[in-house]
């Protein structure tokens, strides 16, 4: 990198899917230390088994997925889980457990994966919570709380153990827009303030322009990445036409006519 700085991520040559399923395959990008880098495409190309690959979930078929030139998938189950508790994931739905408060899904972590005493956990769940704006919200069950506060809240969870790496999987997704600009917001904080990389799995395109600085754009039909860039670039000069189409779909949906009544 010109700047002297190591990639934070550097994935070469990957394929992902399943036994006898190609989902992906030529997946080479790298993922700059204090960045948010998008993965971008259509329902249905791969961009969550991707995500799910980065994170562990998932064993790729081939190819490298490097964390600051450890090679992630070469470990040992052991060292490869010590190194993903620098990675922190909010799930689409949030995956708050729902017989427990918003402070101790929170908590979980901690309990299960340090030695803190029970008054530090405490300590430590308020300033998560309050973090994301849900300093009153400790004691409340998740089934209690707006789709919005719940993304924020699975925020909190995903930086209990202060993570270096944050992984969105459709972080706006069911959110009304104030809910996803307070989000958005969130994010960028986070890389600002604490210098966390992130990456996410979106097709909100008011988020990816507002606060993406690079991403890929994985096509279903080649089973290939089409496009490299940060998204508002791509939507400004990327020639091919399925990355136009998916980057100017909303311009392209309210210039339609509307429906003739007398149609339905």
């Amino acid at each position: 990198m010109k700047d002297g700085t190591p990639p934070k991520i550097q994935v070469d040559g990957l394929s992902i899917g399943f036994p006898g399923l190609t989902v992906q395959h030529g997946i080479s990008f790298t993922v700059k230390t204090g960045s948010i880098f998008a993965i971008m495409g259509s329902s249905g190309c791969g961009k969550s088994t991707l995500l799910k690959t980065m994170i562990g979930l998932l064993r790729p078929s081939a190819g490298t997925i490097r964390v600051e030139d450890i090679d992630y998938w070469a470990l040992g189950n052991a060292e490869r889980a010590k190194l993903g508790r620098r990675f922190g994931v909010l799930f689409q739905d949030g995956a708050l457990w729902t017989s427990m408060t918003t402070g101790d899904n929170v908590a979980l972590a901690m309990r299960m994966l340090t030695k803190l005493s029970a008054s530090s956990i405490a300590s430590l769940v308020r300033v998560k919570l309050a973090m994301v704006g849900l300093a009153a919200s400790s004691f409340t069950m998740p089934a209690d709380l707006s789709g919005g506060m719940r993304k924020r809240a699975g925020l909190a969870r995903a930086l209990a153990l202060d993570p270096d790496i944050l992984f969105f999987d459709e972080p706006s997704a069911g959110l009304d827009p104030t809910a996803s600009r307070r989000l958005d917001d969130l994010i960028c904080e986070l890389r600002d303030g604490f210098g966390t990389t992130v990456v996410l799995v979106s097709h909100e395109l008011p988020s990816l322009f507002a606060i993406c600085d690079d991403g890929i754009f994985l096509d279903p039909v080649s089973k290939t990445p089409i496009a490299h860039g940060a998204p508002r670039v791509l939507r400004d000069t990327c020639v091919n036409e399925t990355v136009r189409a998916f980057m100017h779909r909303e311009r392209i949906q309210s210039d339609r006519p509307a429906p003739d009544a007398a149609h339905g």
